[in-house]
Formats: C-alpha cells, sequence, structure tokens
C-alpha cells in the first residue's frame, strides 16, 4: 500500500483481528476521497500495525532520509508489529545490485529491521514483458514510445524458483529464510472470516426461526383462508425443517423485509431464479409462482449439500429500484451494507482500441479495427486486419498491435459495481472486506467480485432493475387515468384467448422475453394456449435446449407429428409436461433422482456442474455414475447415454423452470396490455425507455399498424410523458416531450406549467434557453402553434434578438421572411434527427424508385416469396444479433416502409462481407428464401449470400421528395454540388447490436 506521502509497504495479517483492523483502515481511506482515490495517512498505518508482518519498500537510490524514516517506522510499530519491520529488496539487474543489497542490509541492520527477498514481480513469465509495458502505458495514458522510465529495463520481473533467489542473494541468505518466517507468521486466511447475518429483522423477543415461522404462518391464512392446500402445507413444512437446520431464517427475513419496503411504496418487484421453487418465498410474497399451481423442486434453491447461503434475486422497476437500494444504505448503514463488485474484462473491441492506442496507432486504423471487431470471440485480429485493407505482415507495429491484443484479451479491466447484488453484515462489513465509494453519487461498493461473496458463504441479495416492470407500472397507471381500470400484477385476468392468438401470430413486438426476432418465429411454430406455454416459449429458445437437440423434437411432439413416449413410469411423473423433452435444469436433477438414483443433494451438485463444465470440466465425471444408475434401474443402455447427452446440452445455458415461470408471469401480463390496450401499451413502453430490441421508431410503427392513431409531440399539447387522448372511441397516442432530444425533464415542465399561453418568446422568459427553443422547433413541436420548422427557428432566433434593440437599417427586415417549404426528405430526416422518428414518409419510401431501378423488392415480394427463390432486397438495420452458441450466424432484422425482413448470414457469409455485416446502416441483400408453413403464421426468412453497404443512400435523403425550380431565361446556369457540410443531412439512427 502506498500513503499519501508516497512512502509504499507490503502488509500481512497475521490473524482475523489483525485482518479487521486492515480492513478498516482501508475502507475509511476508500471512503474519505473520491473513487480510486485512497489516502492513508502514516498516523493511521502505524494505529492498525497491531498483528501486521510488515515491510518497507525502498526507493531506486535509498538515500539517508529513507533510513530515517525506515528507522522511526521500525521504533513506532515495533511493540505492536507481529514481527519487527522488514525491509524489501530484490534485484533490478541494473548492475549496481550487490552494492544495494549491501547498503539496504546496513540501513535494515541500523533501524533494528529485517532484510526480506522480494521479486518485484511485474509477470507471471518473461515472455509477458512486451505485454506488460503495454499495460502500463494504457495505465499512465501514454503510448509505449512515451513510456521512459515506467518501461521494464528487462523481463527479468518475474516470478523464480527458491534456488534462483537464493543464488541472487548469496551473502544475504537471511533475507530468502525470512520469507519462511513472513508465512509461518501469517495464520490468516479469508476462511476465516464469518458472517453474521443482520438483527434489526427479527420481532422482539423471537429468534429468526421464531419469527420466519410467525411471519409465515400470518401469510398462508391471508392466502389460503379457507384452508391450505395439503401440497402447499406439506412442502412449506418440509422448507422450513430444512431453514432451521441450515439457520437460514434471518436470510429470509432480510430479503422479506426488502419486499416489504417496495410494497410499501408501492413499487413492482417479483423474485426469480431458483428461489421460485421454495414456497415459503411465495407464501412470504417474494416470489409469485404459485406452488399450488406448479411442481417445484426445492432442492434446486436449497439442500443440506449446500456449504452457502440461497441466492434470490428480486426484480424491481428499474426507474425506482434507486429507492430501494438507499433503504438499505439507510437501514443498516454504509459500514454494514455494500454493492458487491463484478469483474470487467478485456473484450475485443476494448482490447485492440487500448493496445491500438498504446502502440501508437492512428485513431482511424483503431477504430476501423475494433468497428469491425464487433463481437468477443472472433476469428483471428490479422485476419480482421486483413479485411479492412490493412497488411499486419508488413507493418510490424500493427501486427505487434494485433498479437498483443490478443493476448490481452480476457484480462481484468477494472472493477465494476454489480447491477444489484447486495452485503448486509450484523457488525461491520468494513472488517470484513475493503469498502470503496462508488462512481455512482451515494452508491458504496465491496472490492470483491461478487462470485467471491459466495465462496465466502457471505449474505448476497440482488436488488436488480428490470425495465418491464417499469413499463407495466406506467401501463397501470395510464390505464387507471384514462379508463378507470385499476390493476396489479396479481389482478390481471388470466388465460385469455385473445390474448394466447396474438402471440401465437408472433405479435409480440416489445412484449417481455418474446420480442426478439427467434422468439417471434418460435411462436407460430409453440401456438401457446395456456400460461405453462409461455414457461416453455421463454425456455426453448435458449442455447441449452438448442445444443441439446431438444426443441425440434418438443415441437413435434406438440403437434402430434411424433408419439410422446416414456421409457418408464417414473419419467412420465418429471417429463409428462413438456412431453417427454427434458427443457429444465430441475428436470436433469429429477432425472438423475428418480431414474439414477441420486441423492437430491448429489443431483444438486450435477446441476452446479451443468452450469459450469464450460469452465471446469467437471460435468463428465457424473456420467459413469449416472449411465451407471440408469442401466442398473432396468433403462437401456442407448437410452441412458443420451439422456446424459442431453444434460451435457444444458452446460452452462440451461434455464430453471422457476425463473422461467416467473418471467411467464411477465409474458402474459405484457400481452395482455398490448393485445387489449394498443395505445396504453405503446405510450408505456416509449416512457420507459431505454429497454427491449427496438427503438420508439418501430414501437411508433408497430402501434400504428395496430390501429393507434399517433400524434406528433407538441408544445401546446403533449406532457414530458407520452399520454392518450380521445380518438372517436378509442384513444390516440400524444408523443411526449421526452422524445425530443436535447431537450431537459425541467424545460418540459415548464413547458407544460405555461400552458395555455406558450408561444417561443414566453418560453424564453420563463426560463428556456435558446437551444432548449432550437431543439423544440427542430422536433417540429410548434407546430400547434402554426408554426412549422423553419418559422419556429426563425421565431427562436427572433427571441434571442429581441434582448437587444435592432439597429434601424435592420427594423425592415425583422418581419419573417418567405421560407421556402422542406423536401420530403429533408422533412424524414430532420424528424429522426430530432426525435429518432418520423409519422411522415419512411426514409425508404423516399428511396422506392432507385432501389427498384437496382432491382431490390421490398419486404412484401419477401414474405410472399416461394421456397427456395432468389430474391434482391434492401431495409434500415434495425437489429444484428450473434449468439455465442450460433457458431457464427448473424440475425439481422431489416425495415422498409412495409414491414420487416429476417436476414440470416451464415458464418461463410459473415467472413465473405465483413465491412456490410458491421458497418452498414442501409443494407442491401441477395439471398434465397426458406419459408416455413407449419406455424400459426408462416415464418418467413431470407438466407443472405452478397450484401452491399448502401448507406450513402440515406446520407442524400434530404434532398429527395422536393420540386426542383425551373431556370429563367437570363438565369446563367445551374451551379455545382456546394462540398460544404449540409446541416440537413441528418444520420439516421443505427441498430441495436446483441451479442
Amino acid at each position: 500500500m502506498a500513503l499519501e506521502d508516497g512512502q509504499e509497504y507490503l502488509v500481512w495479517p497475521t490473524d482475523r483481528a489483525a485482518y479487521a483492523r486492515l480492513a478498516r483502515m482501508l475502507s475509511a481511506a476508500r471512503m474519505a476521497g473520491e473513487k480510486d482515490e485512497c489516502r492513508i495517512p502514516r498516523d493511521a498505518l502505524v494505529a492498525a500495525a497491531e498483528g501486521q508482518v510488515m515491510a518497507m519498500l525502498p526507493p531506486d537510490a535509498p538515500a539517508e532520509d529513507f533510513a530515517q524514516r525506515l528507522h522511526r517506522d521500525a521504533e513506532a510499530m515495533r511493540r505492536t508489529l507481529a514481527l519487527p519491520i522488514f525491509l524489501a529488496a530484490h534485484h533490478r539487474f541494473a548492475g549496481d545490485d550487490r552494492q544495494r543489497l549491501r547498503v539496504l542490509s546496513a540501513m535494515a541492520g541500523s533501524a533494528r529491521a529485517g532484510l526480506l527477498a522480494a521479486g518485484g514481480v511485474r509477470m507471471h513469465a518473461a515472455s509477458r514483458r512486451r505485454l506488460a509495458d503495454v499495460v502500463a502505458a494504457i495505465r499512465l495514458g501514454v503510448t509505449v514510445d512515451a513510456l521512459g522510465f515506467h518501461a521494464s529495463t528487462n523481463a527479468e520481473a518475474h516470478l523464480k524458483s527458491g534456488a534462483e533467489m537464493r543464488r541472487l542473494f548469496a551473502g544475504h541468505e537471511e533475507a530468502v529464510e525470512a520469507t519462511s518466517c513472513v508465512v509461518e507468521a501469517c495464520c490468516f486466511s479469508l476462511r476465516n472470516l464469518s458472517y453474521e447475518y443482520p438483527e434489526e429483522i427479527l420481532d422482539e423477543g423471537l429468534s429468526a426461526q421464531q419469527t420466519l415461522e410467525r411471519r409465515v404462518a400470518e401469510a398462508v391464512r391471508e392466502k389460503w383462508p379457507g384452508g391450505t392446500p395439503e401440497k402447499v402445507a406439506r412442502q412449506i413444512a418440509e422448507e422450513m425443517e430444512l431453514i432451521a437446520r441450515k439457520d437460514y431464517a434471518a436470510y429470509f427475513l432480510t430479503v422479506h423485509e426488502i419486499v416489504r419496503f417496495a410494497r410499501s411504496k408501492d413499487i413492482l418487484c417479483q423474485g426469480r431464479g431458483s428461489a421460485a421453487n421454495s414456497a415459503v418465498c411465495y407464501v412470504l410474497g417474494i416470489t409469485s409462482v404459485d406452488p399450488s399451481k406448479h411442481r417445484l423442486l426445492f432442492a434446486r434453491f436449497l439442500s443440506d449439500a449446500r456449504g452457502e447461503p440461497p441466492d434470490i434475486d428480486i426484480d424491481f422497476e428499474h426507474e425506482r429500484r434507486e429507492e430501494v437500494i438507499q433503504h438499505i444504505y439507510q437501514r443498516y448503514g454504509r459500514d454494514r451494507a455494500a454493492l458487491t463488485a463484478t469483474l470487467i474484462r478485456y473484450r475485443t473491441r476494448s482490447a485492440v482500441r487500448e493496445v491500438g492506442k498504446a502502440m501508437g496507432l492512428s485513431e482511424d486504423i483503431t477504430g476501423s479495427l475494433a468497428k469491425a471487431s464487433w463481437h468477443d470471440g472472433m476469428d483471428g485480429l490479422r485476419d480482421v486486419a486483413r479485411s479492412e485493407g490493412l497488411n499486419p505482415e508488413a507493418d510490424p507495429r500493427l501486427g505487434m498491435a494485433l498479437d498483443l491484443a490478443e493476448e490481452l484479451h480476457g484480462f481484468p479491466r477494472h472493477l465494476a459495481t454489480h447491477v444489484g447484488g447486495f452485503v448486509i453484515t450484523r457488525g461491520k462489513l468494513t472488517e470484513l472486506a475493503i469498502v470503496t465509494k462508488a462512481a455512482m453519487k451515494n452508491r458504496h461498493t465491496v472490492e470483491w467480485d461478487k462470485d467471491d461473496i459466495g465462496v465466502l458463504q457471505m449474505l448476497k441479495v440482488d436488488v436488480l432493475g428490470l425495465g418491464m416492470l417499469s413499463c407495466i407500472r406506467r401501463a397501470f397507471d395510464l390505464l387507471r387515468r384514462y379508463e378507470g381500470v385499476d390493476h396489479s400484477l396479481q389482478s390481471v385476468p388470466q388465460d385469455e384467448a385473445e390474448t394466447y392468438a396474438m402471440l401465437a401470430r408472433g405479435d409480440s413486438l416489445g412484449v417481455f422475453q418474446v420480442e426478439s426476432r427467434a422468439q417471434m418465429n418460435m411462436l407460430p411454430r409453440m401456438r401457446p394456449r395456456e400460461y405453462y406455454d409461455l414457461v416453455i416459449q421463454v425456455a426453448i429458445v435458449r442455447p441449452g435446449p438448442i445444443q441439446g437437440d431438444m426443441v425440434n423434437p418438443y415441437l413435434r411432439r406438440r403437434t402430434n407429428r411424433e408419439p410422446v413416449e416414456y421409457a418408464k413410469p417414473e419419467l412420465k411423473e418429471v417429463l409428462e409436461k413438456t412431453l417427454g423433452v427434458p427443457l429444465f435444469q430441475e428436470q436433469a436433477m429429477e432425472m438423475a433422482i428418480v431414474a439414477a438414483g441420486f441423492t437430491p443433494a448429489r443431483a444438486d451438485e450435477l446441476r452446479r456442474s451443468m452450469a459450469s463444465f464450460k469452465h471446469d470440466g467437471k460435468l463428465h465425471l457424473f456420467e459413469a455414475e449416472f449411465v451407471g444408475g440408469m442401466i442398473a434401474r432396468g433403462y437401456e443402455p442407448d437410452f441412458a447415454k443420451r439422456c446424459f447427452k442431453q444434460i451435457e446440452g444444458f452446460g452452462g445455458y440451461g434455464f430453471p423452470e422457476s425463473h422461467a415461470a416467473s418471467f411467464a408471469q411477465l409474458v402474459y401480463i405484457s400481452a395482455r396490455i398490448k393485445c387489449h390496450h394498443p395505445a396504453v401499451f405503446a405510450a408505456a413502453l416509449l416512457n420507459s425507455q431505454p429497454m427491449g430490441f427496438y427503438a420508439p421508431a418501430q414501437i411508433v410503427r408497430d402501434a400504428r399498424e395496430h390501429g393507434v392513431a399517433v400524434r406528433a409531440a407538441d408544445v401546446t399539447a403533449s406532457d414530458w410523458d407520452c399520454t392518450l387522448e380521445k380518438e372517436g372511441e378509442g384513444w390516440a397516442l400524444r408523443l411526449g416531450l421526452r422524445l425530443v432530444s436535447g431537450l431537459s425533464w425541467e424545460d418540459g415542465e415548464r413547458i407544460v406549467a405555461l400552458r395555455p399561453h406558450v408561444s417561443p418568446a414566453a418560453l424564453a422568459k420563463a426560463g428556456l434557453s435558446r437551444q432548449a427553443l432550437d431543439v423544440l422547433a427542430r422536433a417540429d413541436a410548434f407546430r400547434g402553434l402554426g408554426l412549422d420548422r423553419r418559422h419556429a427557428l426563425w421565431e427562436a432566433a427572433a427571441v434571442e434578438r429581441a434582448v437587444l434593440p435592432p439597429l434601424p437599417l435592420f427594423v425592415a427586415a425583422e418581419a419573417a421572411p418567405r421560407l421556402p417549404a422542406e423536401t420530403r426528405g429533408e422533412e424524414t430526416v430532420l424528424d429522426y434527427g430530432a426525435t429518432g422518428l418520423t409519422l411522415r414518409a419512411h426514409p425508404l419510401a423516399l428511396l422506392r424508385d432507385q432501389l427498384a431501378g437496382l432491382g431490390l423488392r421490398d419486404s412484401r415480394a419477401v414474405t410472399a416469396a416461394r421456397q427456395g427463390q432468389r430474391i434482391r432486397t434492401a431495409g434500415l438495420v434495425l437489429v444484428r444479433q450473434r449468439p455465442g452458441t450460433a457458431k457464427g450466424v448473424v440475425f439481422f432484422t431489416l425495415e422498409d416502409e412495409f414491414g420487416t425482413v429476417n436476414l440470416v448470414l451464415h458464418a461463410q457469409a459473415v467472413a465473405a462481407n465483413r465491412s456490410p455485416v458491421v458497418a452498414a446502416r442501409l443494407l442491401l441483400a441477395e439471398g434465397r428464401v426458406e419459408r416455413h408453413e407449419e406455424g400459426a403464421v408462416p415464418i418467413v426468412h431470407l438466407v443472405g449470400q452478397r450484401l452491399e453497404d448502401r448507406s450513402d443512400l440515406l446520407d442524400g435523403l434530404h434532398l429527395l421528395g422536393g420540386m426542383r425550380l425551373p431556370l429563367a431565361r437570363a438565369d446563367e446556369i445551374a451551379r455545382g454540388t456546394d462540398h460544404r457540410p449540409d446541416p440537413r443531412a441528418v444520420r439516421i439512427p443505427g441498430s441495436r447490436d446483441w451479442h
């Protein structure tokens, strides 16, 4: 550690108490300054010295002032340190090491300190020297050419053997032996940390178990006033017995307290994950999966064999989650509660950018390479460079930068705040771990990765934000305001045929969890008819079922094209609801129990290996036991091996049924709102942005396709949020001022407060800046005042001119001039630039004549094309997706004025068309149509083979749709192109990319 005066020390705590003092001191230093600051005064180090082993690090040229400092520190801490202070020494291989060791040894002897052999290690092996210098350059924000004395002078700063260290310290062997003394003195291990649950959650006079039993009993009576179903009562009793045995009651109470606070503030929340297997979590209101209607596997959540506390994830409205976070801080204190950290590693793009900059590559080259490396785990970077027209073989610096970027890939980059994992303790958390300020105001984090928290068996509650809960809350508020309908998550009418029919058509844009292109294509094949179909729908479009070859067998059985068979009756009980095909982690565990003879604890070990086999390779260790167990119970060997292969297919991607069941509730609720209240649903989605796959332009387009009249944002009618206005017997959607790019919420509220006396002058008088008036004018938001975009801009400028009296010469010019009308192209691109969408002509409608001249068909032609037909089309790139398990396949969603096209690019096509795949905003695609008719509606894909980036057509869009003025006889010629930047050439928003 480095003190604020620059002196550095190595410190090792010898016991639990010494570790607590060290952690408390470092936490105080971290929390006192800004993020990433750690100002430690010498007095604080001296005060925390008891029980520590400490070594001072000498400067490069130790002089008399350092010798005096060593003497002062040795005397100040002699009675508190576990061992006399050491002076650490390492070989610098600078030619003077023997002389330097003699000087340091003399200084240590004079101060009655010990000499300690250190390595000065920067890398594990000498081959990492180049990378170490690059990392140093990244850290310092300079190029490797400018590193100077920060660069490694040689490659010797790596780990060395004991024999090598003894050779280097010949004549000072006591320095090497001292390292053994340090190891022997330091008996502390992180395993010595013992976690204790907070006590605030207990009822007065009761233990944690008694408090939990009382609350569960009260909740059961409230849920089932007529009597608890026998199945549920039995499961609750079994769970409570295990909770008591594991002493986890306080954990459930802590989570329950957080949920109770959220409900008291009317914040929507819902637990998910394996906790949905718990009947106790259900009755306490933590989760929403009813155990009386579903078969739950509690061992998936908690078992005797699990050595760590359970893990409960709770989703809250993402816009109100901060209220919950601050409540936890206030209730338990910032020295007892903190968010966990998460370790961010270098991915391809970040490695390319930072290494390229450190190596001195130009910004255009690093930008081009990073953009081309748009997904992680792609082919070698040298191939990427060649595809961008670069030659890494001919340019040694470029080639070295690419090699080093590949080497850096996967390295730790920085610690970030976890999305919501909270650690809460009874005593001081600052004595268990280092707590530091986060970048976000009023946030503190533990400097440990979330996975470390689990290994140390510390309570972690995931307080997560879910955009769809915010959207549903807004939808409920709109329904209450405009239709007088009062709903909660529990009161929405269930099992409605019309809602399921909408989903079966794949009409699910914006619907939770089923709005991706893959889900939209699966819905017509699944044809969901009831709630459990949605549970399967959420889980089936996942890598696990796909890799395990479970999707097609399930669909064939669902449509009666394949018989449903069970090898034995006990498997029917496990697999009947998924037609004999295992789709969930819980089913894999149950198969292990009933068919292979695993205990529940052993089945949970199998499940944990399933979730991590790609990392630790332990799943194969269960194969002999699983297959052998099934054969011993009379199953055919081939069938047993096939079952295990299916389990292997889950890998790290198997989806818990409990998780899918929790999400399915929100799928149905969001789908029902969309089905019956499309204007409400669109408004709620827009008011909850950013969230989901689709941008506001696609949400508005979908609403119009569902018969919703959409009215533009207007200062005379729009609130900050999108609202509804009466339209005949239904409702129109009025776009809110929130969609006006560059307008603040405060300015939006000022506009609403001024009504009905809104005008540019009145808005300026109310405090709106010229910039705010300009962005409103560019958004065409003054139409309600009779001002089009150009006249509104003139008026906004006039307001500013009115501040100073005009000169007499210009008084006559102050009247509004005759401004030319905008072309249709200008209207479209300026709308996009100001609000991200347009209610006027679609960009491709303006380009249709040009596209037709290129032989390109529109999306209607693609939808109607026959199987195998070759076709050429074009569209705006809305979404790019490259799933990590899709074997290099990239999925595009293209949009034109008539609809969308699903474009599929296999790895070979991606490699051949890398540049347009990465960069195109307007993509021309030629390929073969694949058509599947077995669903409720046809599913059509275009398998792309040749691509062309024609984004250049969008750049001239503002010139289209206008009227060319005829030349008078006196006009000389039509002048050539003005090459100055055209302010009307606004860039159409890009795609949303998902990797």
